[in-house]
This record gives structure tokens, sequence and C-alpha cells, in this order.
């Protein structure tokens, strides 16, 4: 039996904040359709359809997904996206909703594959095709440049980009994006480009609890006219109580410091993740924070998350959080051939 659709693209839970100039109004918190290619346990289409439509029905407006395709431990850390599958998972899951094409916000990227990356012209040309048939539309509202440190910047400048704009023009791709790690990669792009070249950039792992190094960055952004969206306001499983996958990259101290936090939060009655989410979600100088989601309760759960307002006592866990990782505020970790 077929579900209704929903009769209103949002039920007013989430704010709708705009991304940089592009005209878009985006919710608060976007749907990361990762989880829906498998990467992190199978995924049935029902599920699939039935967590976009609880997402949609919540006031999400925002869903990105990936072209890659790498293993569960790629996906874990670098946050892959269950190769193509997610794609048309995420294509059937907003077809099942039978809401009008503007009514929803939706993002892919190029430049990296199951083969490696590759930031050719040629590439990232037959990429948004290959893309499109999969979500089985007409034209992505953003198409990123995915984690360009892993190849040269100088070829994401001087032929990646150039490609991009001519895929915008003919209306592949409504706005251009980039993504990546380290923050530096952002600067050196733009400081190269015709202005108005780029409409988006991805940050991930900069704007969390531990780690807000991208607060600096913002007022030159936004000077560039650029939106701005943020992935993995729990550290990729740092700000977690049950703590990061064994490979996580971090160093052993910045581990201890956020387990010590989670601890704290938990003595309190608190999760961390809830509390990592929402610090997320309050900068309205950021656009959209990304969260992987691949069933009806994570949906109900990070919407409420994100919406939750703050009591008293919450401040004072945070201040409490913030006081245990102030020896590691910042840290990072390497990424990329840079």
């Amino acid at each position: 039996m077929t579900s209704p659709s929903p009769s209103l693209p949002h039920a007013g839970m989430l704010e709708l904040r705009p991304l940089g100039q592009t005209g878009l109004m985006v919710s608060a918190l976007g749907f990361g359709a990762s989880p829906l290619g498998g990467v992190f346990g199978t995924v049935s289409e029902q599920d699939a359809i039935d967590s976009v439509r609880e997402a949609f029905r919540l006031g999400i407006n925002f869903f990105d997904t990936s072209p890659d395709e790498f293993s569960i431990v790629d996906a874990l850390f670098l946050g892959y996206y269950g190769g193509t599958l997610s794609e048309k998972m995420l294509g059937k899951a907003l077809r099942a909703l039978g809401v009008p094409r503007e009514s929803f916000v939706i993002s892919t990227k190029c430049g990296r594959y199951a083969e490696g990356f590759d930031f050719s012209a040629e590439r990232v040309t037959r990429s948004i095709d290959e893309s499109l048939a999969r979500l089985n539309l007409d034209y992505v509202d953003i198409l990123h440049c995915h984690d360009i440190e892993f190849g040269s910047l100088d070829q994401v400048v001087n032929e990646t980009i150039p490609a991009l704009l001519k895929l915008k023009k003919a209306g592949k791709a409504r706005f251009i994006g980039i993504t990546g790690l380290p923050l530096g990669i952002f600067t050196y792009v733009l400081d190269r480009i015709p202005p108005g070249s780029i409409d988006v950039v991805l940050s991930y792992c900069h704007y969390s609890i531990n780690d807000t190094t991208l607060e600096d960055l913002l007022p030159y952004l936004k000077s560039k006219g650029v939106g701005i969206i943020t992935a993995s306001p729990l550290a990729m499983g740092l700000l977690t109580e049950n703590g990061p996958p064994e490979w996580h990259p971090a160093s052993a101290e910045l581990k201890a410091a956020c387990q010590a936090a989670a601890s704290h939060c938990k003595s309190k009655g608190k999760n961390i993740s809830k509390l990592a989410l929402r610090y997320s979600v309050k900068n309205k100088d950021i656009s959209t924070v990304l969260v992987g989601m691949n069933s009806v309760k994570q949906v109900e759960e990070n919407v409420a998350a994100a919406t939750e307002i703050d009591e008293e006592a919450d401040q004072q866990l945070l201040q409490d959080v913030q006081d245990i990782l102030k020896p590691v505020k910042d840290q990072s970790w390497p990424s990329g051939i840079q």
C-alpha cells in the first residue's frame, strides 16, 4: 500500500535559511543520504522511502548524496556514499514523495569515484549525466567538486571548475560547490577564480563542540558570497557515547577528551550527540548542517535534537563539555595530498 504524499513542503518545525546568494532556502538540518547506500548496513527501499518522507514532513528540504563507491571503512572514515546506490535510493524516495521538484533541494558530487580521484573536465562532465540518470532528475540544485585536497588544486581551478560552469550553463546543475576537510583549500581556490564561480562550500568536522575553526573563515566566505554547509557535527563519531571507530584518525588525546565529555553528559542524564547537533545547528551563519540518516527513528531523533529549546541546565552542560575539551580544542588531522 502506498503512503499518501505529504501535503506540505515542510511542517514548520525546522528553520529555513538562505544559502549564500543562490536564492535557495534550505532547512537548518540537512539529510545526508550516505546511509541509504548501505554503508552502515543494508537499508530496504521502503525504509529509504519512509525516512525521506518523514524528513520532508518534519521540515527537511535539503538532501545530499554522491556517486562514490567504497568499502564500509572508507565510508565511515571519509563520508563516502555507498556507491551509486545512494543516488538511486534517494532518487526513488524523492519520486515517491509526489511533490513538486522545486519543493526540495538536492546536491550531489563529482571528482571521487570507485576507481579513485579524477578531476578532469571529461570525467566530471560524464559524471553529472550518470548521476542525473540514477537520480532520475533533469538537474541537481548543487554539484560539488568533492574532497579536492586529494587532487591538484591548480587543476581544480583551471580545468574542473570551468567544466562545472559549462554544466551550470547547460542547466544540469543550478549551482557549483567545493568540499573538503582542510580549510585552506577553500581560500586557495576562491582567491584564484572569477567572483561568483563557486556558489557553495561544504566543510566537515570544523564546526562542532570540539572544533570551531570554520568560524574564523566565515567572514571571508561571506565576503565571497558563498553559501556555507557543514557536515559531521559529531566529528565522525568522537561526540557519541559509543565513541569513534578504531580507525578514526584523531589523536589518542582528542579521543580520550571526547569520551570524558560524553561520560560527563551521560552522568547528567544527557546525550552528547544531541548536545553537539544542537550546538552546530544554532549558528545561523551556517545555512545547513548535514547528518546521515537511514530510518524514521533517526530522522525524528535528529529533528527533535535540532529543534529542542535549550534549557538553563543545557547551557551549563555545554560549558562543562567545552571546559573538558579545552586542552584539545580545534585539534584536527591530516587529509589529502597537499
